[in-house]
């Protein structure tokens, strides 16, 4: 039988004082019984001797201190796990929303997790497709990666990754993939659209959704992430399964850490983040991975939208430093109507050579992967140049270049949001956008393989 109090000394907005507790610890959750049997749920943020300050999932609205009765559980968040789980929708804390029964659980996991032991790690090193050119190509996504993608306000990286959700595949292992999916502060359109995506293309059936709205509590906001991770777990180290997990949006998530960090009148670092914000991102995004021994794999897609666009802001700054890479939305590119409007140049995924070549993507992958970033590159100086001194000031092989680029955007990167490719057309249209230049400039390509790929011209 657990103990109640009826010992509430204090309701300040999301946060309430309970006095004269014994034994409880930081993390616990717990429920407060109004005076009309209604049950709200709450978690411990701090104890100081015995007083417990802690915080309320739901409103505070009709608390009565004198008639209220307090509980705790003695444990922290847990999760339900279960091969059930896919297919389903979840709210923030692990509960149904789909209408379905409850998850019958084969355990319950503490959502905070184990760290994984940098030495039982292995190197990820295996491609994943995901039928989207940019990425594909050229920032290639291994299994077991951390590619955040950085975005700004308005740009469309929801429809990207429902894309990336609907599209993922480990190449000969289809069967064993599963997708995670983490929705953290979102609007509730923005939630139908990724529910009824997942339901109208059929991948529901291989997906585990967790959806917070926006006004859910805060508190809930910073659960929601470690649920999704928790599951990936499951699937991943106990059943096997090769698993993505997009979490989205990781600035919500943010915002809701600086907004209990305040509660807690705790001293504010960069911006008004709490310090240790550092630290607390590296806790969610360093669970995914692959471990020896272990056939599973987490493979992870943050996605956050930088404030004002801002890439030295503390979130995407952060961030930058924790994982292999960056996939970055231009808001010019999206101007220019290029779906998906992803900026090659800047972006970039330190694993990408882990994951191509012959006998897994195709022999040529890594030579024209840098022929096109050196050619869009450089047409995107001579570009500039012709806005600057007009076309008369290029020279016959500049107008070629930008010529490239042009096309490059048209047709390499901007593919919608419906179009699911193959890594091999993805390497043939490579070919075919360098036949543009001439054969003399595609320097960063083997011979044999000019030979073996580059479409032959009509004469």
């Amino acid at each position: 039988m657990l103990k109640e109090y009826r010992s509430i000394a204090e309701v300040a907005g999301p946060l309430m004082l309970v006095q004269n507790v014994e034994g409880v610890t930081f993390n616990e959750l717990g429920e407060i019984e109004l005076s009309n049997g209604e049950v709200r749920r709450c978690k411990v943020l701090e104890v100081d001797g015995f007083n417990a300050l802690v915080q309320l999932f739901e409103s505070a609205v009709g608390i009565n201190l004198s008639s209220s009765k307090v509980r705790f559980f003695g444990r922290g968040l847990e999760l339900p796990v279960s091969m059930d789980m896919l297919g389903r929708v979840f709210d923030g804390l692990g509960k149904p929303i789909d209408g379905g029964p409850d998850i019958i659980a084969d355990a319950r996991v503490d959502i905070n997790g184990v760290p994984m032991n940098p030495a039982a790690r292995n190197y990820p090193s295996e491609f994943i497709q995901t039928g989207v050119s940019a990425i594909d190509g050229l920032n290639t996504l291994v299994r077991g990666q951390k590619l955040p993608i950085f975005s700004g306000s308005g740009l469309p990286h929801a429809q990207l990754a429902a894309q990336i959700a609907r599209q993922a595949k480990v190449l000969g292992g289809e069967s064993r993939f599963a997708v995670v999916f983490g929705a953290i502060g979102i609007t509730f359109e923005e939630a139908d659209f990724f529910i009824s995506d997942f339901k109208r293309t059929g991948a529901i059936d291989r997906a585990v959704l967790f959806m917070n709205l926006a006004n859910d509590p805060a508190i809930e906001r910073i659960s929601t992430p470690r649920m999704a991770l928790s599951a990936a777990e499951y699937l991943a180290f106990e059943k096997g399964m090769h698993v993505l997990v997009i979490l989205t949006d990781i600035t919500n998530y943010a915002e809701a850490l600086r907004e209990v960090s305040a509660a807690r009148k705790e001293v504010p670092g960069r911006r008004g983040y709490p310090g240790y914000l550092y630290t607390d991102l590296a806790t969610l995004y360093e669970r995914a991975g692959r471990k020896k021994d272990n056939e599973g794999s987490i493979t992870l897609i943050p996605i956050l939208s930088m404030p004002e666009d801002d890439k030295t802001h503390p979130i995407p700054d952060l961030t930058g430093y924790i994982t292999e890479g960056q996939i970055i939305l231009s808001r010019e590119l999206y101007k220019k109507g290029i779906t998906p409007p992803i900026d090659v140049l800047p972006s970039l995924s330190r694993l990408k050579d882990k994951g191509i070549g012959v006998g897994k993507t195709r022999e040529d992958h890594a030579n024209t992967m840098n022929q096109l970033f050196a050619a869009y590159a450089r047409g995107k100086e001579a570009k500039e140049l012709a806005v600057i001194l007009g076309d008369a000031a290029l020279t016959d092989v500049d107008k070629l270049y930008a010529k490239f680029a042009d096309a490059f955007e048209a047709k390499y990167v901007s593919q919608g949001y419906e179009s699911d490719r193959s890594i091999i057309e993805t390497l043939d249209l490579g070919w075919e956008l360098l036949s543009i230049l001439p054969v003399d400039e595609l320097k960063r390509i083997k011979q044999e393989f000019i030979d073996k790929y580059l479409p032959q011209k009509a004469e």
